[in-house]
């Protein structure tokens, strides 16, 4: 694989020296002053084995300015748990403020050097150069990655020490700086799990309402080699990002931190692992325990399959243990729940289904009146418990919901477009947790995002504020607090994830929010289907701009997530997936139903249109 390089850097006399020895890779800049002083670029580090830790070597006796900058950016990109090789290019006071874990931004090359022409020179003490590149995404103190565009262009400064004459790096970016592919050979997104403020409610054994938690994933990047356990443990207990704050909570008391003297976190032989905390998670009540310990499974299973029970002591005490299948008894996941059934339109317009992941190709209708052909219907959303259905009417103007029980009557339409073309009126619907349906009007004089309580009622409009375009289709999460729109502005449609926030006192309609909307596919022109296909994963059809339609994963985070991309399947125009993995996509392609079982090619199903998963 090609090492990175800075936009437009030529390649100088620099080299990296990397040295392997017992798994350990040692990465040494060797270079010498450059005669004319101009652009330049710092390579970065081929990808290596991921089994072997990458570090840097210390700065060379007596080399120019030039190498201590590579040095230094090359040893941005080890494995050193602390920096402190990247520290050893900087004077004192630079070493003591610099705060690396405060952001990192990836560049699409490796970062390129400009020499400050303008008083430079080889005989002086000071010198100055300008990191440059273009940005493809910044990770800030939370951990949280967006996607960024534009240039970066940012100051060093080095000055030479008076008694050893040796030059180090004085004045610096805070944060570190490298290329994408370093990026991807030093972080791992790692989804931590919190709790929805407002979870769905259920009937408990004695048939009594109670409130359900809603285990929420909170993608955060840690370094992948620098014991990403125990990383992940503090990230989870420092709290959720600013973008889910507002509609998460955290069953662990404020304060609570890993113990002193913890150490390394690692399971025992038995996959159990034990979390000693600090006296502040010792004032938790039984069921808080749970769930703190809930929390913590879900995060490290994401990580690492070799964690199977989770044990939290304080004070040397044990406060409780939770293993993998109470976990589920303890909060619901919606990766870890599996549909009955595939729903789709057939040929006679009517809402039929065949069970989740078997790979049978007769469909049955649906038990009511969405499935007796009394209404012809275009497209349909079934509720998450799948005891009712929404559908909308061939034309795109009627919205009707049904229940999954026989015998059951249509009724006339909850909700109507007025819009003049089948393109300008409803998008297919979707169901929440909640039981509460959302749909948007495209009708261009009334463009309107909205939410039928219990898919019934008087709808309620959605406030959408800062949002720009046109919502052309809706898909909620199964955690209940996000939602992603495919935005039509410009002839442009783009995929944005935003956070829903719902106000209200009881018995009155509620105030309903989407909130920080943002793209999760900034390089596609056109976003043509979506469907969520994890805890903080979708599947998108869409094309560049001058491209070919192609499908492929992104996170709620608009980064690229470490799965397999989809075998190729022309002219896909619907696309349904399924929080839990295990399931096959399915779409409607050319006519057809088709499915991809989990490493196989797109196998036809049957004829039909409109395909869903329960969501």
């Amino acid at each position: 694989m090609g090492a990175d390089r800075g936009r437009g850097g030529r390649r100088g006399p620099a080299r990296v020296v990397a040295y392997a020895v017992g798994g350990v890779v040692l990465l040494a800049g060797c270079a010498s002053m450059p005669d004319s002083g101009d652009l330049r670029g710092v390579e970065s580090t081929p990808r290596q084995d991921p089994q072997v830790r990458v570090f840097a070597m210390p700065p060379q006796e007596d080399a120019p300015p030039s190498d201590i900058v590579q040095g230094f950016l090359e040893a941005l990109t080890s494995d050193d748990p602390h920096y402190e090789t990247a520290r050893k290019y900087l004077t004192g006071d630079a070493a003591k403020n610099w705060r690396p874990d405060e952001s990192a931004t990836v560049l699409a090359g490796g970062p390129g050097t400009e020499s400050d022409h303008s008083g430079n020179r080889e005989d002086a003490n000071d010198y100055s150069m300008t990191l440059t590149g273009a940005k493809v995404a910044t990770v800030d103190a939370q951990q949280s990655y967006s996607p960024a565009d534009g240039a970066y262009r940012e100051s060093v400064h080095l000055s030479r020490d008076g008694k050893t004459k040796q030059w180090r790096i004085d004045v610096l970016p805070q944060g570190v700086v490298m290329g994408k592919s370093d990026f991807q050979r030093n972080y791992m997104s790692v989804n931590r799990y919190y709790f929805a403020s407002n979870s769905a409610m259920r009937a408990n054994a004695e048939n009594e309402p109670v409130r359900e938690p809603s285990a929420v994933a909170d993608p955060v990047y840690v370094r992948r080699r620098v014991d990403p356990m125990t990383q992940v443990v503090r990230s989870l207990l420092s709290g959720p990002t600013s973008l889910l704050g507002p509609v998460v909570r955290s069953s662990f008391p404020t304060g609570t931190a890993l113990a002193k003297n913890a150490g390394a976190l690692t399971p025992d032989d038995r996959s159990k692992l034990t979390v000693p905390l600090n006296d502040k998670a010792a004032r938790a009540g039984a069921d808080k325990c749970d769930e703190m310990a809930a929390q913590l499974l879900f995060t490290l299973q994401n990580l690492t399959p070799a964690v199977e029970e989770v044990e939290l002591r304080s004070g040397g005490e044990k406060l409780c243990s939770l293993s993998e299948d109470r976990a589920e008894t303890v909060a619901t996941r919606g990766s870890a729940q599996r549909p009955d059934y595939l729903y789709f339109v057939d040929e006679k317009d009517r809402l039929v289904r065949i069970a989740a992941g078997s790979n049978g190709t007769r469909a049955e209708p649906v038990p009511g009146p969405l499935g007796e052909g009394n209404r012809a219907l275009r497209s349909v959303a079934v509720s998450r418990d799948e005891h009712s259905a929404g559908g909308i009417g061939l034309d795109n103007k009627s919205l009707y919901v049904g229940s999954l029980v026989s015998g059951g009557s249509l009724g006339d339409p909850v909700l109507s477009s007025g819009g003049k073309s089948e393109t300008d009126r409803l998008t297919p619907p979707s169901w929440d947790t909640q039981g509460d349906l959302w749909i948007a009007d495209r009708n261009p004089a009334d463009p309107r995002l909205l939410l039928l309580e219990d898919g019934a009622g008087d709808p309620v409009e959605v406030r959408t504020p800062g949002l720009d375009g046109r919502v052309q289709a809706v898909r909620v999460a199964a955690d209940g607090v996000r939602i992603a729109l495919v935005v039509e502005k410009d002839d442009k449609r783009s995929l944005l994830i935003g956070r829903i926030e719902r106000d209200g006192k009881a018995g009155e309609p509620p105030a309903v929010t989407v909130l920080e909307l943002r793209s999760a596919t900034p390089e596609l022109e056109e976003v043509t289907a979506m469907s969520w296909a994890g805890d903080a994963r979708l599947v998108v059809v869409g094309r560049e701009r001058g491209g070919v339609q192609q499908i492929g994963y992104v996170q709620v985070d608009g980064s690229t997530p470490e799965a397999s991309v989809p075998a190729a399947l022309t002219g896909v125009k619907e696309i349904a997936a399924t929080e839990d993995e295990r399931l096959p996509l399915v779409a409607y392609s050319e006519d057809l139903i088709v499915r991809l079982p989990s490493g196989l090619q797109w196998q036809k199903v049957t004829e039909g249109t409109a395909p869903v998963y329960p969501g």
